[in-house]
């Protein structure tokens, strides 16, 4: 028979790995299968969602296939009724909906979003009075074993069956509901209910649809998806009481299968090429969706942004200048031209209230070479005086939109979004979602727990998995190239050869939805117009896309990407100038301060860097120290500098800032680029210049440079490399030879040069920081304390800094702590109250608004009288006492001896207040309390409380009475990658926690958690020296350690060789 007699079959019951948890198939795979079946169509029905749609219907154009879009949804008696039908919450019903046409998507849009918004319970739920009013453009299938038909009939409900059928029939256009037959051939129910569909089909006179039920594409790919479920549900393979599919074939199945599967009933094979026909979507996509802004009456937006900048421009005194003008003239015809306008003033809006609200802002990326971002106030940044390039950001040639990520203080960015979607309507307004995926290590440790194996088994696989880079996941696949261990291990063992081949299939699985870090989407009408929406899985109520920012943006949807990222370093900032007003009444604008500090440049150059934005860290401090760096180019550069490739270039750098090195350029023509890093090729724009200037690229050309080096593409970058070459010997008349010396200069660029923009706007940042900690060093350091509040390791080293200023970090207050950390009249840093556990943020507030209103508390009977707060119980009041929060009241050990007595007399005192009484025993007396005296607790039960309590020793340290015995100990903190692995080493430090595992020879090993004054790390004891000093490894126990440091994958730890306890 000839291709164009043979009988056609479309799959229309596919399940992808977006149906999170039991698809296997990848989009990319699945269409080079069914391309590869010679079919023509296919539909996606993901369980309850769209999240593959775009992606889908992308790639299956382009590959010349008709996509049919579709879904398997749940279908509820009543959406939002919340009470379980059994105990799992199964009140539902499966329905397949497919797209007709344009309309129909949209209703697949307005369902399924309603699904999750509105009716979700277990799983994301319709009825059908909401199919009912979204019926237009739908196809209906009526599902698999899970749907309402199939179930009534599996329970002999003949009628009712009828009556469903004849339901749905009438709920959706005529000739839209289908009767859906599977032949799953090895399930009993199936067996049993298909040919009674069939049956009920002919009384109803409805068409039939033959389906393969499809969870995975190949049939070998079976035991891999057997993994994937058993992976996803927390089960083993071994577990017999779980979900599983191994009992039958749900991979895609061919043609010939299918009409060999349904022979007796040749209509359902024909009808599905009924219905992919009468499904035509037509997408446009790739076309820009811009926000509604607001513009004033009779005015366009390019005339907005004209005037605004052009008025930001007067302001900033730059009217006056003729070549100032033309650059602002020269962006505006570009921007306007591709008719970005409207976003240039929805950002500066944002911006704008940002100022408003005193929330710090900076951006990062190449948005900081644009004169109109920072005449409209989006930038802080001037770029001509930093002679930025406007075309790394935006040029006439570039396609892709502007893209423009702006930084808030980590804790008021919510504040930001909030203000957006106020202004541009809620439902308008969006976070991108996005999807984690199965990574390679991890899917070999899920898969050998999966398949039963032990933990050290997958472990030990995992741990020879080199580690990717940014933006480029290590795969399988280039493991086993790299790494010859982990190929052998491939050959010679057989567990281990199972392991790796189940974790090739499965890396790249989407394991769970997410919420993009950063990426909010503004559309000018409700988003159910354009894309489907969740809630943010985290159980927050924020709208979320259910695309992500490939097929949102403008790749796909069209809808803009605005990022809102969150710096903790601004809150800082912000926290710091504002304290310098509070208490020395001294107004900071952080961007007018002056750039040339000589208290600022001094203490860089000492090496002070602990708090710092992008300066700290021990080898960027050691290169700070060498720099001595006195001007806003040296700090952009060392921020540009300090990463894998670039970071070669920084002694060179150093030696020509100090007049060690002659500053010489690699061409004449280079000095115009880079004169101010002395000849160096410090950011990803240098490569781009160099490539104009000596090569005779353009800005359009050179944006394949730009990308083909950032993305580190190798068929682009050879690409490139030739036509470099030749286009330095063309245009500068150079030798191959000198060509392919400057190219080289390139190569350590490839995924990790930064662009000037970007450092030039951080390095601001990194300056007033500095500025900060050099001016105002207790207000900052108190700042930078608030900000890393809850992350103990941080707190340690900013503490430890502290201490090195000549700060005293006091313990909390009853009387002159606040909710955070404070600055004490003598110039300390107290802990606030909220650090106390079991202290809440309520009883904080009532004891702050109480002092404040009536004055310190002198006893603890007038604490107990006037804090009503029902917060105030045992629990709160022993935690603040052992604390140290009541010191000034009487002494911990008397006031925990007497706890009953407090609580008596604080029951008495509510109750007085309740009554209205104005003391407990009337306006003019009051009942003293008689507390028992207890003999003071020593110093050791005094830090056991702290470390307790806040999570710190606060008094003093268990390791200051030992210090006679540690004159020759290395502090944990310098223990960083610089330290060399053989070197011996020896370390004081109290054991804080204690845990034993048992080898696969039986024998007892420790991991042990060591911390001395300067921070924390992980000892390993192995097992002769654990049996050997097995009574000294107890929490608490203070010892002097010696070994050497192991490190693997960045991480540290201490292999003990010889332990003795300091008693």
């Amino acid at each position: 028979m000839s291709p164009a007699l043979q009988p056609k079959f479309t799959h229309l019951h596919v399940h992808t790995h977006y149906s999170l948890l039991d698809g296997l198939s990848k989009i990319d795979e699945l269409l080079d299968y069914v391309k590869e079946l010679e079919m023509d169509s296919i539909a996606i029905t993901d369980h309850g969602n769209l999240y593959g749609a775009i992606e889908f219907y992308q790639k299956a154009k382009k590959r010349g296939l008709k996509p049919i879009l579709g879904c398997e949804m749940y279908v509820a008696d009543d959406m939002r009724e919340k009470k379980p039908g059994r105990m799992d919450g199964k009140n539902y019903h499966h329905i397949v909906l497919l797209a007709k046409n344009n309309i129909g998507y949209q209703n697949l849009i307005k369902l399924v979003s309603a699904a999750h918004l509105e009716g979700f319970y277990y799983k994301p739920r319709v009825d059908k009075k909401l199919l009912a009013e979204h019926n237009e453009g739908i196809i209906a299938l009526s599902g698999c074993l899970g749907g309402e038909l199939s179930r009534a009939l599996l329970k002999n409900k003949t009628e009712k069956a009828l009556k469903i059928a004849q339901d749905y029939a009438d709920l959706f256009e005529p000739g839209s509901y289908y009767i859906e037959i599977q032949q799953h051939l090895n399930t009993p129910e199936q067996n049993e209910v298909t040919p009674q569909l069939v049956e009920l089909a002919k009384k109803l006179n409805l068409p039939i649809v033959a389906t393969q039920d499809s969870h995975y594409t190949h049939k070998e790919d079976s035991r891999a998806h057997d993994v994937l479920l058993a992976v996803q549900t927390g089960n083993t393979v071994n577990d017999e009481d779980r979900l599983t599919f191994k009992h039958d074939n749900f991979s895609v199945a061919t043609t010939q299968e299918m009409m060999e599967k349904f022979s007796q009933w040749p209509e359902a094979i024909q009808n599905t090429q009924k219905i992919a026909q009468e499904c035509n979507v037509e997408l446009t996509l790739g076309k820009f969706i811009f926000p509604n802004f607001k513009l004033e009456l009779g005015k366009t937006a390019n005339q907005m942004l004209d005037e605004l900048t052009f008025k930001g421009m007067r302001e900033r005194g730059l009217d006056k200048d003729a070549e100032i003008e033309k650059r602002r003239l020269y962006e505006l015809s570009v921007i306007n031209k591709k008719n970005y306008a409207p976003y240039f003033l929805v950002v500066a809006d944002i911006m704008q209230f940002a100022h408003e609200a005193n929330i710090y802002t900076t951006v990062r990326g190449s948005v900081a070479g644009s004169f109109i971002a920072y005449l409209s106030g989006i930038t802080n940044v001037n770029p001509i005086e930093f002679r930025l390039p406007f075309e790394r950001f935006l040029n006439p040639h570039r396609p892709s939109a502007p893209d423009i990520d702006m930084d808030f203080a980590d804790n008021r960015r919510q504040e930001v979004i909030e203000y957006t979607k106020k202004k541009y309507g809620a439902q308008n307004v969006a976070q991108i979602g996005t999807f984690g995926t199965m990574m390679a290590r991890g899917a070999v440790r899920d898969i050998t727990r999966a398949l039963g194996k032990s933990y050290a088994s997958g472990d030990k696989i995992a741990k020879l998995i080199p580690l990717g880079s940014q933006g480029f996941p290590m795969t399988i696949k280039h493991a086993l190239e790299l790494e010859p261990t982990l190929k052998q291990m491939w050959n010679q063992d057989s567990e281990a050869r199972e392991i790796l081949d189940l974790a090739e299939k499965l890396e790249g699985t989407v394991r769970h939805s997410s919420v993009h870090a950063a990426g909010v989407v503004i559309a000018p009408k409700p988003l159910t117009e354009y894309v489907p929406l969740q809630y943010d899985p985290k159980g927050e109520n924020n709208l979320v896309t259910q695309y992500d920012m490939h097929t949102v943006g403008e790749d796909g949807v069209g809808l803009l990407k605005f990022d809102f990222l969150g710096i903790r370093n601004l809150a800082i900032l912000e926290n710091a100038v504002r304290l310098v007003k509070k208490r020395m009444n001294i107004d900071i604008n952080i961007e007018n301060i002056p750039l040339d500090d000589k208290l600022t440049f001094d203490m860089l150059a000492r090496g002070e860097t602990e708090g710092l934005f992008q300066l700290n860290g021990s080898a960027m401090t050691k290169y700070l120290k060498e720099l001595k760096p006195n001007t806003i180019y040296d700090i952009n550069a060392m921020i540009a500098l300090y990463r894998p490739g670039p970071m070669n270039n920084i002694p060179d750098y150093i030696a020509r800032k100090q007049g060690r090195s002659p500053v010489k350029y690699f061409h004449p023509k280079a000095k115009n680029f880079l004169e101010k890093s002395y000849g160096i090729l410090v950011y990803q724009d240098d490569l781009l210049f160099a490539a104009i200037e000596l090569a005779g690229y353009t800005w359009e050309t050179v944006d394949k440079l730009r990308k083909a080096v950032g993305k580190k593409i190798p068929a682009e970058m050879a690409k490139q490399h030739k036509i470099f070459v030749e286009g330095c010997q063309k245009y500068s008349q150079m030798t191959k030879e000198k060509a392919e010396q400057i190219w080289k200069l390139f190569e350590p660029f490839q995924g990790y040069g930064f662009n000037k923009a970007h450092a030039a706007c951080y390095g601001r940042v990194a300056y007033q920081t500095a500025y900060m900690k050099a001016n105002f060093p207790v207000n900052y350091m108190c700042a930078v304390l608030t900000a890393e509040s809850g992350d103990m390791s941080k707190m340690t080293v900013v503490m430890n800094e502290c201490k090195r200023m000549g700060i005293e970090i006091l313990p909390p207050s009853i009387n002159e702590s606040d909710e955070e950390f404070t600055v004490t009249v003598n110039n300390n840093i107290r802990f606030g109250l909220t650090a106390v556990k079991n202290v809440g943020s309520n009883i904080v507030h009532e004891i702050k608004i109480e002092r404040e209103k009536n004055g310190r508390f002198n006893s603890i009977e007038e604490l107990l009288e006037r804090i009503s707060s029902r917060d105030l119980n045992k629990k709160s009041l022993e935690s603040l006492i052992k604390a140290g929060a009541m010191d000034e009241l009487s002494s911990r050990s008397t006031l925990l001896e007497n706890m009953e007595s407090l609580l008596q007399y604080s029951k008495e005192a509510k109750a007085a207040h309740n009554s209205g009484q104005e003391s407990l025993f009337g306006a003019n007396t009051k009942r003293g309390l008689l507390l028992k005296e207890s003999e003071p607790a020593d110093i050791k039960k005094k830090l056991t409380w702290e470390k307790e309590l806040l999570g710190f020793y606060v008094s003093s340290h268990p390791l200051k009475q030992y210090a006679h015995k540690l004159l020759n100990v290395t502090p944990i903190q310098k223990l960083g990658n610089e330290t060399k692995l053989a070197s011996f080493i020896r370390i004081g430090a109290i054991i804080n926690n204690v845990k034993k595992i048992i080898t696969k020879n039986g024998q007892s090993m420790m991991f042990i958690g060591l911390e001395d004054m300067s921070g924390k790390m992980e000892g390993i004891v192995f097992p002769s020296l654990a049996e050997k000093s097995g009574n000294i490894l107890e929490e608490n126990k203070v010892i002097l350690a010696e070994g050497k440091i192991s490190r693997r994958d960045g991480d540290i730890k201490f292999i003990c060789e010889n332990i003795t306890e300091l008693v």
